[in-house]
């Protein structure tokens, strides 16, 4: 019997093999999909029976079902093969970014993984620009990739991973893997013992020194391009231009209203280190900040350190505000509580001009009040414009 966790958008394309016992906590009841594979609620997987289990990567750790698991594996597993090439990107911040440029500079390649497009949906006959999460390497037993890069790490997904540390060895797990023929492009403060060729970074200028790139972007998406243009680099031996590539929706996207007031929709910004770059990008402004979500366990203790030094006021959002309260007053940051960001875009339209920024950048996840950061970041535009 094969099973999988969850039936989410992983699961979903596995499925179509058919012939999969599928358990998740949305199933009250045994009922069947249309490839005919079974459909059952959690507490009936009964792993004695079961020869491989595949998990979805949101299911943490801590669930029975992975608890009781004997033979699981990851869908990086489940796909891997040695013919196809691939490069893994992973790290806290920038890894969608870092994924669509390479896909971009590499014409013939295949894009897929945390970014939204299953593996099972790409061409074996080209090679795999795979964006790979902490949850899905953390449940990886023996894929690897042939070119690995790793943008800094961060505290982030502290709930789920259980602790900082736990959360870096899942993102660092691959290279115990890899072998003289690969290459990983990593931070020197997390230089691991590997028999992968290393390419060590402190930050952007050193690409910029070793290879001469020429910088087409600004931080923090400098990073993210000089990354991409060494994998292009190692593969080909010459730079290629990403002049005409477009950043994603609600990553530090500046627009402006009906008065000629900018506002920034960073949406995507959903741990400490994200919004820690985007107040730096603007730290020479009077900036509205609309911070607050579910908070992932991360310590906000450096965010409100930073910017305490700054000519900022913080909009505070989400069903729970108690912890960005007591940072704002012990630093005497000027805050209110807005709770929902009608109320803080209201807040803001009475006080913003021409000179100021008015930032959604909220170092948290979406899931107290919308389906996801795109959905908030959406919904922040319509309530700008409709000012």
């Amino acid at each position: 019997m094969k099973s999988l966790f969850g039936y989410g958008i992983t699961a979903k394309e596995i499925a179509k093999s058919g012939g999969w016992h599928i358990y998740d906590d949305k199933f009250s009841e045994i009922s069947f999909d249309k490839y005919g594979n079974k459909l059952l609620p959690s507490e009936m997987f009964e792993p004695e029976k079961s020869t491989l289990e595949i998990t979805s990567p949101g299911i943490p750790p801590t669930h029975p079902l992975i608890k009781k698991a004997k033979n699981l594996i990851s869908e990086l597993d489940f796909y891997y093969a040695p013919s196809i090439f691939q490069i893994w990107i992973t790290g806290t911040n920038g890894k969608t970014t870092t994924t669509e440029m390479t896909h971009f500079l590499l014409e013939n390649s295949e894009i897929g993984g945390n970014i939204g497009i299953p593996l099972g949906k790409l061409n074996k006959n080209k090679p795999w620009v795979i964006e790979v999460s902490s949850f899905q390497l953390h449940y990886t037993k023996f894929a690897k990739p042939n070119i690995f890069a790793i943008l800094p790490i961060k505290e982030d997904h502290l709930s789920w991973h259980g602790s900082f540390e736990e959360y870096k060895n899942a993102k660092l797990s691959p290279l115990k893997r890899m072998t003289q023929r690969d290459v990983v492009i990593m931070p020197k403060e997390l230089d691991t013992p590997t028999k992968a060729y290393k390419i060590l970074y402190e930050n952007e200028e050193d690409f910029i020194k070793k290879f001469n790139f020429n910088a087409e972007f600004k931080t923090p998406f400098l990073l993210d391009e000089m990354i991409a243009k060494t994998i292009y680099y190692i593969l080909n031996f010459k730079e290629k231009s990403l002049k005409n590539f477009k950043i994603d929706p609600h990553k530090l996207e500046e627009f402006k209203d009906k008065f000629n007031r900018i506002w920034v929709d960073d949406s995507k910004a959903t741990n400490v280190d994200a919004t820690l770059q985007a107040l730096k990008r603007y730290k020479d402004k009077k900036l509205y900040l609309i911070i607050g979500g579910v908070d992932k366990g991360q310590n906000f203790e450096e965010l409100f350190e930073f910017m305490k030094n700054l000519n900022i006021k913080i909009f505070i959002i989400g069903k729970e505000t108690s912890i960005f309260e007591k940072l704002a007053k012990n630093k005497n940051i000027s805050f209110e509580v807005s709770k929902t960001l009608n109320n803080a875009i209201n807040s803001i339209n009475k006080i913003h001009n021409e000179n100021s920024i008015a930032l959604l950048s909220p170092a948290c996840a979406s899931f107290d009040i919308f389906n996801s950061y795109k959905h908030r970041g959406e919904e922040f535009k319509k309530l700008v414009y409709n000012l």
